[in-house]
């Protein structure tokens, strides 16, 4: 169970959530899992971190695929999934999660689900970074990941989005490339934005007959952080 605040504080609006009662067997509360609500109830009231630059340069993507095209990930070993984008309303301020899914398509548990404030998978197989040429990005060792993950999903969403009436239609450049040391294996870059949309689902990691493949989503949903977490079966309070 997380007590999940954002990066700017806003209230909520209840009607953006939806209320999901899931079985969750093994979300074992544990030390980290403790330690990580004590910190998000003590964390300062301004943002931990920011995207100071209003304006990114997009990287040159060289094995860009479509929406819904899927491709193999031959790698064995670590990849980074690499995050970048650009606003049209600097009060667009974005973040990425990843949310590590079972076979019924929800976390594990409550700590198997990795962002700003909780920076590192149990498994120690997904990590949340800030990056340099990109904005934020993944760290994906595959050689670590639980067995049980089937699917990981990742996703930008805009903070006090509900509250200062910002969507994705103020966004632009947005786009996801995974990368193997310094080599792209591939590359998705959004074209579609809408309006009603406050969380894009831009891509996922999933598991298929044994080996993991990339999908280019770039479907969206109006839900925050908070409701993203109820979504996936965090048990939010």
């Amino acid at each position: 169970m997380l007590n999940i605040n954002m990066i700017t504080k806003g209230a909520i609006n209840q009607n953006s959530i939806l209320s999901m009662n899931v079985a969750n067997p093994e979300s074992v509360k544990n030390q980290n899992n403790i330690q990580f609500i004590n910190f998000l109830k003590n964390k300062p009231s301004t943002p931990i971190l920011q995207n100071i630059d209003t304006k990114q340069v997009v990287p040159k993507l060289y094995h860009s695929i479509k929406k819904g095209q899927k491709i193999p990930i031959l790698s064995s070993n670590i990849i980074e999934a690499c995050f970048g984008w650009n606003t049209m309303d600097n009060r667009c301020d974005v973040d990425v999660s990843a949310f590590l899914l079972g076979k019924n398509d929800k976390v594990l548990g409550d700590d198997w689900f990795v962002f700003y404030g909780q920076t590192t998978s149990p498994d120690k197989s997904v990590t949340w970074e800030q990056a340099t040429i990109d904005r934020q990005k993944i760290k994906i060792d595959i050689r670590k990941i639980h067995p049980n993950v089937q699917k990981i999903v990742f996703v930008l969403t805009i903070n006090e989005a509900l509250t200062q009436k910002l969507h994705f239609g103020m966004m632009k450049d947005a786009y996801i490339r995974i990368m193997e040391k310094e080599n792209e294996i591939a590359s998705f870059m959004m074209t579609e934005y809408y309006n009603n949309v406050i969380s894009m689902m831009i891509g996922e990691l999933y598991l298929y007959q044994g080996k993991w493949k990339f999908n280019a989503i770039g479907d969206g949903i109006a839900k925050d952080l908070e409701g993203l977490c109820q979504w996936y079966g965090v048990e939010v309070i």
